[in-house]
């Protein structure tokens, strides 16, 4: 039976193995530590509904991926007029009566809908991805006049204001990485780069005296300060670094039979699901973890290398910024060298909406990787 099979557009499809599977072993160590925190007792809040929704989640991610896959990429970008107002209605339905916070959370970005409760935050970043490198793509040849640069920089702050807006400041930033991995990589001149700096700085300086709150000044001062905390805010960071020192070399097991072992960190499923994977495996599992979202990173990276059309090529650098902010936030925080954030580990964290985003956004990759020009190589593009 051949390895390859015809897509929808008649010609054989190849995927890119080496990423999905990189894709499926985090996702598979996910579930298994979701598993061992809830027989082990580590989190109460914790119980068996999260590996399975996890399970469930990838799964469907898993589908909608290949199914993705399939489909050239101009396909998606060509309906941006039908999912980008859906994903913008979402994300504004969050400052209605349909909103919620999550417990433990300073953030207003989920919705209830009664049947189910995701973020639309992930749905947006399937959509500005696409929306974004199709923006810029087409309009690469005039983006460095100045009307023309202040429309596309518009368009990224449309997502990025409402996201703000909630309050998710985390999700904003990975607004931020995508639009700069799509940016850089463009026809950009280096007047508009040689600007950034001083853009940034003004930005940073309006943030900080109009926009960011108290609580969130103090978690980024306490890192500049560690010590002089006297509201406890550092208290998560300083006990998830304990997690990962409990774990050693080689860790404490997925199923140590005395659970007194294991440091519970308030959030350990999600946002410091880090620490855990340090503590059950080690230093050695924790640097694992980090190589295989490292090789995703990269061969996404790769993969832009190989599309057809400065339209490829953006798509996969959007979910490349997408996926190395959220990696580069996660463990920065956790290692406390980055404010507490509220930014999940990719296909490691726990949340099903996350993780079937991620998938989809993967699902992009491949299209880009299975409808390229040239035939991929690891030491060269073969033409």
């Amino acid at each position: 039976m051949k390895s390859a099979f015809k897509n929808l557009n008649g010609n054989h499809h190849r995927t890119d193995i080496g990423l999905l599977l990189a894709v499926l072993v985090c996702s598979c160590i996910s579930s298994l530590l979701l598993y061992s925190i809830t027989a082990n007792g580590v989190l109460e809040k914790v119980d068996a509904s999260y590996y399975k929704t996890q399970i469930f989640s990838t799964v469907v991610g898993l589908i909608l991926a290949v199914v993705i896959s399939l489909f050239d990429y101009k396909k998606f970008v060509r309906l941006w007029f039908l999912y980008a107002p859906v994903a913008l209605f979402l994300s504004m339905l969050v400052f209605t009566s349909l909103g919620y916070q999550r417990e433990g959370a300073d953030d207003r970005a989920w919705l209830d809908l009664g049947f189910i409760k995701f973020q639309p935050s992930e749905i947006l970043k399937f959509a500005f991805i696409l929306t974004f490198s199709y923006h810029v793509s087409k309009d690469e040849e005039n983006m460095n006049k100045p009307l023309h640069m202040l429309l596309i920089c518009g368009h990224a702050l449309i997502p990025i204001g409402l996201i703000g807006l909630q309050g998710d400041y985390g999700t904003a930033i990975v607004f931020g990485f995508i639009f700069a991995s799509i940016i850089i990589s463009s026809k950009i001149s280096w007047k508009y780069l040689a600007a950034a700096p001083l853009l940034f700085a003004a930005g940073l300086f309006f943030l900080w005296n109009f926009v960011l709150g108290s609580i969130h000044k103090k978690r980024i001062l306490v890192l500049i300060h560690p010590g002089t905390d006297p509201e406890g805010l550092e208290y998560q960071q300083d006990l998830g670094l304990s997690a990962l020192h409990n774990g050693g070399v080689f860790g404490i097991g997925l199923f140590n039979k005395n659970k007194e072992k294991y440091i519970s960190v308030p959030e350990i499923h999600n946002d410091f699901m880090f620490t855990y994977a340090g503590q059950v495996f080690g230093f050695i599992g924790a640097i694992g973890i980090i190589a295989i979202l490292a090789y995703i990173c990269l061969k996404i990276y790769a993969d832009s290398k190989i599309t057809r059309d400065p339209l490829g090529k953006f798509i996969c650098l959007g979910v490349f910024g997408m996926l190395l902010g959220h990696c580069i936030m996660n463990i920065g925080m956790v290692l406390k060298v980055a404010p507490v954030i509220g930014v999940p580990l990719p296909f490691i964290s726990a949340g099903g909406t996350a993780m079937v985003s991620m998938y989809a956004a993967i699902g992009l990759v491949l299209s880009t990787y299975n409808h390229s020009a040239k035939k991929y190589n690891v030491f060269y593009d073969e033409d």
